[in-house]
């Protein structure tokens, strides 16, 4: 079983293929839908009629995700009505690995058949007007990483070399989340997430950049699987749910552990909109 460090010899794509062929042999017809689940907010899979469950673990070449919150497997089943696959956990650039296996697990389940990505994420808040627990669907990313997920040897049987970055955020997916939310009633705003290396948090200068930049809310995931999955031309959404407001904008220090009780709190609001965004977009998709 491969994991970092493995000095095995095999290429990326017969890798991602490998385990594509496994993931295939678990799961018939793969779901169009994969939910990316982020810190916290595990609860959705209560909802979840499940059909098939895979560790990280056992999927060759996959690595395994090292923070708490991220549990590492794969949920497949009917959500409301609808057939999903369920990512319960992320893996990040943060933990040492090289952006190829952080994509790794969303081009491995792209490849099985998923065309339709709902990513969720746990995010500061740059503005003194947000609380915790706010929803923002995100309509644009500035990545602030340092690297892409697309550097390097590209590979065509994923897509082209430079692939145009304008509608990464697919606007009708957008459209149909804002529609749910409002009928939901559910206060739902649109921003832009600067996406961040970490592991540390930023500082009150940076952030005060951020928001003269143009940032709504900062995180350090969603950015490189928005780009690797859009590059396999993918649908892709997400949305950040404020966990807490960043440096410099509440007196409070900030600790993971609030990030994952704020989560916890909103997870009945959240996974409402996700479920039934889910329903309208196998209907209007």
């Amino acid at each position: 079983m491969y994991r970092k460090g493995d000095n095995d010899v095999m290429s990326y794509c017969e890798k991602l293929e490998a385990a594509k062929s496994f993931v295939n042999s678990k799961v018939k017809n793969f779901p169009k839908f994969v939910i990316v689940l982020g810190s916290g907010l595990a609860n959705l899979l209560n909802e979840i009629e499940v059909e098939t469950e895979i560790s990280y673990r056992e999927i060759p070449h996959m690595v395994l995700a090292t923070v708490e919150g991220h549990v590492s497997r794969l949920i497949v089943g009917t959500l409301g009505g609808v057939r999903v696959a369920c990512m319960q956990g992320r893996l990040h650039f943060y933990e040492g690995l090289k952006m190829e296996e952080v994509v790794f697990p969303f081009r491995v389940f792209g490849l099985c058949g998923a065309d339709t990505f709902l990513l969720t994420n746990a995010a500061g808040g740059l503005h003194a007007e947000m609380e915790p627990g706010d929803l923002v669907l995100i309509k644009d990313h500035v990545n602030l990483m340092g690297t892409n997920p697309l550097v390097g040897k590209n590979y065509d049987s994923l897509g082209t070399r430079f692939p145009d970055m304008t509608h990464l955020y697919d606007p009708h997916l957008r459209e149909l989340i804002a529609e749910v939310a409002k009928k939901l009633k559910v206060n739902l705003t649109e921003g832009v997430y600067f996406g961040l290396h970490g592991p540390s948090y930023e500082t009150p200068s940076e952030i005060k950049m951020y928001r003269l930049l143009g940032a709504d809310v900062v995180g350090m995931s969603t950015v490189p699987e928005a780009i690797a999955l859009h590059h396999m031309g993918k649908k892709v959404a997400a949305i950040s749910c404020v966990t807490n407001l960043a440096a410099g904008v509440s007196p409070k220090p900030l600790e993971h552990s609030e990030v994952l009780e704020t989560a916890k709190k909103v997870q009945a609001v959240f996974c409402s909109l996700i479920k039934e965004s889910i329903k309208v977009m196998d209907f209007r998709i």
